[in-house]
């Protein structure tokens, strides 16, 4: 009897090496691609609250590399550590915890170069932005503040809208918003509540698994999603927490979304009417993520009406709220940052002035701003009836809750968006064509110029080209979306006659 109860425990014993070869088999051949998200996933039973006294970290190794990320609860019992390689080759992790069962967990991976469509993350370059792998990055947004929010339905009709190429970077909030044409409640709340309060030292997973789906589902079609982490249009008292709370919903935000390679961050939309917030508060959460956002993805403020202090060594950008957008270049040299009015007004009918610029409008602030070397967010607030109160108003509109557009604009916008990809990456705001000082430029050396007449009509233009060159010149119609090249080339002083219609642009282009 003993023999074959040894028996029994020595197969035992067998099958346990063997799986835990196999397990150690399996980690050690795991893969993935980089810039994508590698997670670790620990079951624990959790007593007590599992966001206030558990504490998890993971440090990640590569031949002259560490990096250190902080985990997450997930709910269920479930802990997660989230970590985006950005160097390809063979990477070993360690785990650190308050908790022994998750303290000292060892492990390795394999991180393969990034696949044709995957160029990592966006950054600065000078003042300009480009993805990781150096490929040339235009941000061409748009706004939908509460999209995450609506119902499955809207959401799908959103990215159905946004498959057709028309953007690559999107505006959206955490917290759900109330607003005018914003009035319904979400389907989840970021914290669980007891009795009806909220209780702040408790995230609620199912909040944030919602805006995560919403993450991967634009990483997909190749949009950035420009986190919004707090803003003043509130009616639960998200827009008031303390600093430990904050720091505690920043700190479980950039865990839980770090990791993904398209999120940026916006401190605030309107930061200036958070009146509970001070400048210190903003310098603080902008602060807190250069610190503790291991991969550095983008920060930036959002203002109503006071420009926030762009210097602040933490901005990577400027994000702006001002309608004259030819003025980027001035803000450019002002702040040394790249520029981004990611409000300039939006196309709309609605009862308030900043929703009310026709399409036209809507496209030459485009125009105007990117040839001003600056770049330009687009939103949409149209109201199917114009006699509908904003208040007494159900309707679904774009800059809020997405769904489909139905404005002028974001097909033009789309040219225009095609117009920049198909032109040199190191386009720069020029004034050395004589007789153009009135309207922006971009150029690219001697070899390329791109320039913009708004409203402005003409039917002819003497253009002073460099003599010992030749070109090529194209008549765009910005709002009909017509590229008409002219005949000939053409050298020095040239005489170009043009179509007598508002929104009409050059495009010249040297030839040998």
């Amino acid at each position: 009897m003993k023999t074959y109860l040894k028996r029994i425990v020595s197969a035992l014993i067998t099958l346990c090496v063997v799986f835990a070869c196999q397990e150690a088999k399996a980690k050690s051949n795991a893969k993935v691609e980089q810039w994508k998200m590698y997670e670790l996933t620990y079951p624990l039973k959790v007593t007590g609250n599992p966001f206030e006294e558990v504490e998890l970290s993971a440090t990640f190794y590569h031949t002259g590399d560490t990096v250190k990320v902080k985990g997450f609860y997930d709910g269920n019992g479930i802990f997660k550590v989230r970590f985006m390689p950005g160097i390809t080759g063979e990477w070993t992790y360690q785990t650190s915890s308050n908790v022994k069962k998750l303290n000292n967990k060892k492990g390795s991976f394999e991180c393969y170069p990034a696949g044709k469509d995957n160029h990592g993350p966006v950054e600065v370059d000078s003042l300009k932005f480009a993805y990781s792998d150096g490929t040339y990055y235009i941000p061409i947004g748009t706004t939908c503040y509460a999209w995450v929010h609506q119902p499955e339905e809207l959401k799908r009709q959103t990215l159905e809208t946004l498959k057709d190429g028309y953007f690559n970077k999107i505006r959206m909030c955490v917290f759900p918003k109330s607003y005018d044409w914003n009035h319904n409640e979400p389907e989840y709340y970021p914290f669980e509540s007891t009795a009806g309060n909220w209780d702040f030292s408790r995230f609620n997973p199912e909040y944030f698994k919602n805006i995560e789906k919403s993450i991967i589902a634009l990483d997909s079609l190749g949009i950035e999603a420009d986190i919004i982490v707090f803003h003043p249009y509130d009616r639960w008292g998200f827009s008031s927490l303390g600093l430990p709370v904050r720091d505690k919903y920043m700190q479980y935000l950039i865990s839980r979304l770090g990791a993904f390679k398209n999120v940026w961050w916006s401190m605030a939309n309107e930061y200036d009417f958070m009146n509970a917030y001070n400048e210190d508060d903003w310098k603080h959460h902008l602060e807190f993520f250069a610190e503790n956002d291991p991969y550095n993805h983008l920060r930036s403020i959002h203002n109503g009406v006071k420009m926030y202090d762009h210097n602040d060594k933490n901005v990577t950008h400027v994000s702006i709220q001002a309608p004259d957008t030819r003025n980027g270049w001035n803000i450019t040299n002002r702040y040394h940052k790249p520029v981004i009015y990611d409000e300039c007004r939006y196309e709309g009918n609605i009862p308030w002035s900043w929703g009310t610029l026709s399409g036209e409008e809507m496209v030459e602030k485009f125009w105007d701003g990117f040839l001003s070397g600056a770049f330009v967010g687009h939103g949409e607030v149209l109201l199917e009836r114009n006699d509908i109160l904003p208040w007494e108003s159900d309707e679904i509109l774009w800059w809020s809750k997405g769904g489909k557009m139905k404005g002028k604009s974001h097909e033009r916008i789309k040219f225009l968006k095609q117009i920049l990809e198909e032109a040199p990456a190191d386009l720069a705001p020029a004034k050395s064509l004589t007789g153009w000082q009135n309207y922006p430029i971009l150029s690219s050396g001697e070899d390329f110029y791109l320039l913009y007449f708004g409203r402005d009509i003409h039917c002819q233009k003497v253009l002073e080209l460099p003599k010992d060159k030749k070109y090529k010149v194209e008549l765009i119609d910005t709002w009909n979306m017509d590229i008409t090249p002219l005949d000939g080339t053409f050298s020095g002083q040239s005489l170009i006659k043009i179509p007598q219609n508002p929104y009409m642009a050059l495009r010249i282009i040297s030839v040998k």
